[in-house]
C-alpha cells in the first residue's frame, strides 16, 4: 500500500494581521518582542503579535535549534510582560486640592 504523502497545512497558512520584517525570528528577544509590540508590525495590537511569535515557534517544531528557541522563548516572555503592563488599569496621582481659591 502506498504511503500518502503529509499534509503540510501549516505551509499554506497566510496572517491579515501581523506583517513581521523579515528575518525578525533570527534577532535578540528584546528586538523581537518590541517589534511584534509595534502597531505597525501588529495593527491589532500586540497579542497578535504573540501569536504570530507562538505559531512561529510551533511552526519550527524539532528543527530550531535549542538556542533559538530559548531565544524564541525568552521574546515570548518579554512580550506577555508588556500585554499584561498594557491591561492594567493606571493608577490616578491624586490632585491636591487648591483652598482658598475662586
Amino acid at each position: 500500500m502506498p504511503r500518502r504523502k503529509a499534509k503540510r497545512w501549516v505551509a499554506n497558512v497566510k496572517t491579515v494581521s501581523t506583517y513581521p520584517p523579515k528575518g525578525l525570528f533570527t534577532k535578540r528577544a528584546p528586538t523581537i518582542a518590541r517589534v511584534l509590540a509595534s502597531r505597525k508590525v501588529s495593527p491589532k495590537g500586540p497579542q497578535s503579535g504573540l501569536r504570530m511569535l507562538i505559531y512561529f515557534i510551533n511552526r519550527g517544531g524539532k528543527g530550531l535549534s535549542a538556542s533559538r528557541r530559548a531565544e524564541l522563548e525568552r521574546a515570548k516572555t518579554l512580550l506577555s510582560k508588556r500585554i499584561e503592563r498594557r491591561r492594567r488599569p493606571r493608577k490616578q496621582k491624586k490632585r491636591a486640592v487648591v483652598q482658598g481659591g475662586r
